[in-house]
């Protein structure tokens, strides 16, 4: 794990985050939702969903695993019940699942979403806000995007707890304009003297 660290806001919640990298010309601030505790999950999800409320959502969907709590939380302050989830795991229930091609900068080998058929129905011609923890490349964003659409999901709204530097925004293109973040982040690059610069453009 490195030894540096970088400060961002996240809504009204400042946090250090640890910078490690990814491949010699490339680190990442890291967030990792799952480890970032309760109480700052809840206050998150509270600002997100105020942020995604004019939208008038029917159903939250997020992303295993980083977005889970994100969704949680989300749905909980909207005054929903009901979140979905796309997988990235097989599982028995998943067998004959709709699937999506994906590859995100922090893995290294393509992926798929699979969407539970059983659930096509909370989704179908409903409005729904996607949430993630972080919009990167935007590869997995405009993944889950492709999915929802081809199931007849109306995507409203994009909502995350950080975008990271900018190539999100040219992947995504007129979906850009959907998306929410309560912070931003850039990626980094070596400084060739055993730091980082930010790079906003990624």
């Amino acid at each position: 794990m490195s030894n540096f660290t970088y400060p961002v806001s996240i809504g009204s919640q400042s946090v250090e985050l640890p910078v490690v990298s990814l491949n010699p010309e490339l680190a990442l601030a890291l967030l990792i939702t799952v480890d970032m505790g309760v109480e700052f999950m809840r206050r998150a999800g509270e600002e997100l969903a105020q942020v995604l409320a004019p939208y008038e959502i029917d159903i939250v969907v997020t992303v295993a695993t980083m977005g889970i709590p994100v969704a949680i939380e989300v749905t909980r302050a909207l005054g929903l019940d009901q979140y979905v989830i796309l997988h990235k795991t097989p599982k028995i229930h998943l067998a004959d699942a709709v699937s999506e091609k994906v590859r995100s900068i922090t893995t290294d080998a393509d992926q798929r979403f699979l969407f539970d058929r059983a659930r096509i129905p909370d989704v179908a011609r409903k409005r729904v806000a996607l949430v993630d923890d972080v919009i990167s490349t935007g590869a997995s964003t405009g993944a889950a995007l492709r999915l929802l659409h081809g199931i007849g999901a109306n995507v409203v709204a994009i909502g995350a707890l950080v975008t990271e530097a900018s190539l999100w925004t040219r992947s995504l293109g007129d979906d850009a304009q959907r998306v929410h973040a309560l912070g931003s982040i850039p990626v980094f690059r070596p400084d060739g003297a055993g730091g980082f610069v930010e790079d906003w453009r990624g």
